[in-house]
């Protein structure tokens, strides 16, 4: 049975690629095959084949079906900025539909586990009134949702997983993602994020040396999905 989730986090720069990727290794460990998209990326640096984002390079870095750069991140922008400012600058038109069509793409590979990443959190705008969570939407797949866990992510992550449930989508699970290892209570706080979230916790994820998915990996469990 092929699994496919869209990920999601509380905030920009919280570690959404760094699980993402943790994941899809766990799933290949576990014998699954795997794909991955991330359609819109801003940020991007130049190369001979054209733009290319870190993020989405791990995720390629990750598939175990052969993908090119394109099918993964269709739409790369260089500025390191909201995609659709970004897009708005080099006047291409960023809809729901321009992003739904490569990613069907990739779903339709049938991979056992596939993972679409959002980029920031839930809200993030595209063309017009439309935003990143409408796609998710269109898709109609799962959410996982990476919390960055620091000061105010119980707001951050209970109001996420509000806004999934009223779009009419299923949160599937949440991990914790120490991005500050510093965090006064952070017990209590895993705690009460455990207690609120409906949804089971996929893992949590300690501030590591190397973030690598492999390392990732090691504190994750997908059988909760």
């Amino acid at each position: 049975m092929t699994q496919a989730y869209f990920v999601t986090g509380t905030d920009t720069e919280i570690g959404k690629t760094t699980i993402a990727a943790g994941l899809l290794h766990a799933a290949r460990q576990a014998g699954l095959s795997t794909a991955a998209a991330k359609p819109v990326a801003s940020g991007c640096e130049p190369s001979a084949e054209g733009l290319r984002n870190s993020d989405a390079l791990a995720l390629l870095g990750e598939c175990s079906l052969v993908l090119d750069y394109t099918e993964v991140n269709p739409f790369a922008f260089a500025p390191a900025i909201a995609p659709h400012l970004a897009a708005r600058e080099v006047g291409v038109a960023l809809t729901v539909a321009a992003l739904a069509g490569p990613v069907r793409h990739v779903l339709g590979r049938g991979a056992d586990f596939t993972l679409v990443e959002g980029a920031g959190g839930w809200r993030v705008p595209l063309a017009g009134r439309e935003s990143l969570s409408d796609l998710a939407c269109e898709l109609g797949l799962p959410v996982i949702l990476v919390v960055g866990v620091r000061l105010g992510c119980i707001n951050h992550a209970l109001l996420s997983a509000e806004a999934i449930e009223r779009d009419g989508l299923r949160l599937a699970g949440w991990v914790a993602n120490i991005v500050d290892a510093q965090t006064s209570r952070l017990e209590d706080n895993l705690a009460t994020l455990n207690e609120r979230l409906p949804a089971p916790c996929l893992g949590r994820v300690p501030r590591l040396a190397e973030a690598t998915p492999a390392a990732v990996a090691a504190h994750l469990r997908l059988p909760a999905l």
